[in-house]
């Protein structure tokens, strides 16, 4: 007898959560673990219910689904995430990967082929949107050049956050010292993040100060 595999779906709209589910629910392999509207709850549900695969949308309200891919790997290890998604762009694509999604398709998959992808998620096998796998192969083989070169896409004001942020300044502190929004700082972390395909700001932080783009402050 074939195992089922469980399936957490993870969508903040309800309509495309049923219209997944009603599909899955036909395949006779596969069990409907529950269904998350938000990352916090796809957190919290992954802990208790440890399914074998989640599907893991990214842009929601609150908690975004890069965050809860992260969380989720913490909370239940076992699970291979399936990032299901419209974005096809680097700033969705790395840091979904590097934080431990498995495999990253676009929500204009067919239903055959998203059943194959969770069949093969469950055994520990990738698979990529040819889009997304095309800018993966492109970065493996350094089309990008060398890392310290990612800072030439930043703009002016982009480095200039990214400095105080090396500094150890909060967005708060950053906005009164640019005198700027701190709505308007919190575009510029998202767009540096993406741009140098980091997860965090820590991690965007520590790359500014080995690349010496930040000079150590005087005792």
């Amino acid at each position: 007898m074939t195992e089922t595999i469980s399936i957490l779906i993870t969508d903040d709209h309800a309509l495309v959560r049923q219209g997944v589910r009603d599909f899955l629910e036909l395949q006779p392999d596969f069990t409907i673990a529950g269904e998350a509207g938000s990352g916090e709850e796809a957190v919290r549900m992954a802990a208790e219910l440890a399914p074998d695969v989640v599907l893991m949308d990214l842009v929601m309200p609150g908690m975004g689904g890069v965050e809860a891919t992260r969380q989720v790997k913490q909370a239940s290890p076992r699970s291979q995430i399936i990032v299901l998604t419209s974005y096809h762009e680097d700033e969705y694509i790395f840091p979904a990967l590097r934080a431990g999604a498995l495999s990253y398709v676009l929500k204009d998959i067919g239903p055959d082929e998203l059943a194959d992808t969770i069949r093969k998620a469950a055994r520990g096998e990738s698979i990529l949107h040819p889009r997304v796998a095309a800018r993966v192969v492109q970065e493996v083989r350094g089309a990008r050049n060398e890392a310290p070169n990612l800072f030439t896409e930043l703009s002016d004001r982009e480095l200039e956050v990214l400095r105080l942020i090396a500094d150890g300044l909060s967005n708060a502190e950053i906005a009164r010292k640019l005198v700027i929004s701190e709505k308007t700082v919190k575009g510029h972390v998202s767009n540096i993040l993406g741009k140098l395909h980091m997860f965090d700001r820590t991690q965007a932080a520590v790359f500014a100060w080995q690349q010496g783009l930040v000079a150590r402050r005087d005792p």
